[in-house]
């Protein structure tokens, strides 16, 4: 199994063509047939490499979480590598946007966010058990939820993050090929008010307006953004009332928050969970939950980034931080249980989300082997952990 230079067999053309293929299965969230038809290939190219492969249903779903694992004859704590394999772009998106390569840039749905990460994070991981059998296990979860919230595979990710020494993200990389080190926790609030119905015109003063109730929560809500704290609040959706000419029962918004600690995300749910009502004859109901926690830029993250970047000066690029993002990862799950997490280690490109996602061709063959070189140093130096 032990080879010179495992690397050096990947060609440039053979990375661009394998992610061509991974971008070609389009997988929109909640599509089980293509998610199946895309885990099967993602399966079948890493048994070929030797690794072995789980497809685990997440959740009670037919949605599988691909699970691929180089074995370790030790006992230590794994290397947990963590990508998702769907994207936001509906079926159809590769034909209409046209999966193309334009100078430096391939242009598709999914390529930079992030089937071009989770590939690599694939072949380095396969190189690195065509050199030798690793000193600690290597586990690369590829999951199917991720843009969706990872609402069915939380479960799953936080099982294996409890047996992880590390946690590697292959997120798509930041301007420059930087990382991420820390990143914002999410979650949601959802606010209905429920008020007495009547005649606009002949009735009004007996009527309960749950519109005029819900513009007070929003602004409510809106009011608890501290930027100084880094805390943000946005009411995204409101919807209520039936007609002009009645006093509206019914109304509700959806919100957004993000937060910079769990003390922070404790203190918003229990003044979120304590609104109560403005309007006389009206009654709440209020839901609020964290959806990811807070992933905290702790001494350990500090540490696994300074190996992580002298392997990337070895490579031959800086490795540098981005500022504390408010997008989430599957990052967050990790981080929160304590595990040194890096994130943001992917393709470099530019347009997640977007009809003109890419990454940058020429900067594959290096960002494969910053990650190769990344598994090494975890992998075969379990007393360093």
């Amino acid at each position: 199994m032990s080879r010179a230079s495992p690397l050096s067999e990947i060609k440039p053309e053979q990375i661009v063509t394998g992610i061509r293929e991974w971008v070609s299965l389009e997988t929109p969230p909640n599509d089980v047939p293509r998610l199946q038809e895309f885990a099967q290939l993602a399966s079948h190219q890493a048994r070929q490499a030797g690794l072995s492969v789980e497809m685990i249903p997440v959740n009670n779903t037919q949605q599988p979480l691909v699970r691929i694992r180089a074995q370790s004859e030790s006992n230590e704590k794994a290397v947990l590598v963590l990508a998702h394999y769907d994207t936001v772009h509906p079926v159809g998106t590769v034909e209409r946007n046209r999966l193309r390569i334009d100078g430096d840039k391939m242009f598709g749905p999914g390529t930079y966010d992030m089937k071009a990460g989770a590939y690599l994070a694939l072949q380095a991981m396969s190189a690195l058990y065509r050199e030798r059998q690793p000193a600690r296990p290597v586990e690369l979860l590829l999951v199917p939820d991720e843009e969706s919230g990872s609402r069915l595979s939380r479960a799953t990710i936080e099982t294996f993050a409890r047996e992880a020494a590390f946690a590697l993200v292959a997120e798509p990389a930041r301007s420059g090929g930087h990382c991420v080190t820390s990143r914002k926790g999410t979650g949601y609030v959802s606010v209905t008010a429920i008020g007495v119905p009547s005649h606009a015109g002949t009735d009004h003063a007996k009527g309960r307006s749950a519109i005029r109730e819900i513009a007070h929560q929003a602004l409510a809500l809106e009011a608890m953004t501290n930027y100084r704290e880094g805390l943000t609040l946005s009411v995204g959706r409101i919807d209520g009332g039936t007609n002009r000419n009645v006093v509206p029962e019914r109304a509700s918004l959806i919100a957004d928050f993000r937060v910079v600690t769990q003390a922070q995300a404790d203190r918003l749910l229990a003044a979120v969970k304590a609104l109560t009502p403005v309007v006389d004859g009206v009654r709440l109901e209020v839901e609020a939950n964290l959806n990811r926690p807070p992933f905290e830029r702790s001494q350990r993250v500090q540490a696994l980034f300074e190996r992580a970047q002298r392997v990337a000066s070895a490579t031959g690029f800086e490795l540098g931080e981005v500022p504390l993002t408010g997008g989430g990862s599957d990052g967050n799950f990790t981080a929160a249980f304590g595990v040194p997490t890096l994130d943001g280690l992917g393709a470099e490109g530019d347009g997640a989300h977007t009809l003109h996602e890419h990454i940058m061709v020429s900067t594959l063959p290096q960002r494969l082997a910053f990650l190769h070189g990344l598994l090494r140093d975890l992998a075969w130096d379990a007393a360093r952990a």
